[in-house]
């Protein structure tokens, strides 16, 4: 569970301000940049143009970023129609942040 990528990940400001973003999705961006439908098991998503509009970067650096959380786990994503939600993956940032409570 803990790598170096997963270090490198979290070693960057965006990427943990993305994570923090993420964390409670209501109080960061606007409801209709959140997937909150009721047909869909993925609530809580939120929209990558939201994302990348917020952080005032390129949408190429963006979506590099998100990949790069979601391939180490921190987070997980939908594609809605033509449009991929993202959101944290609470069990395992719970579970990593246990491993580092047990480890230091």
């Amino acid at each position: 569970m803990m790598n170096q990528k997963l270090f490198q990940a979290l070693s960057n400001e965006t990427r943990l301000e993305i994570l923090h973003w993420l964390k409670n999705p209501l109080e960061d961006f606007n409801e209709s940049a959140i997937l909150l439908s009721k047909d869909s098991n993925y609530e809580g998503g939120v929209c990558v143009r939201d994302i990348q509009e917020k952080s005032g970067l390129s949408q190429s650096t963006i979506s590099s970023y998100l990949s790069m959380l979601k391939d180490v786990g921190l987070l997980e994503s939908k594609r809605h129609g033509k449009w991929t939600y993202y959101r944290r993956n609470e069990k395992f940032i719970e579970e990593l942040a246990e491993k580092v409570k047990e480890q230091l």
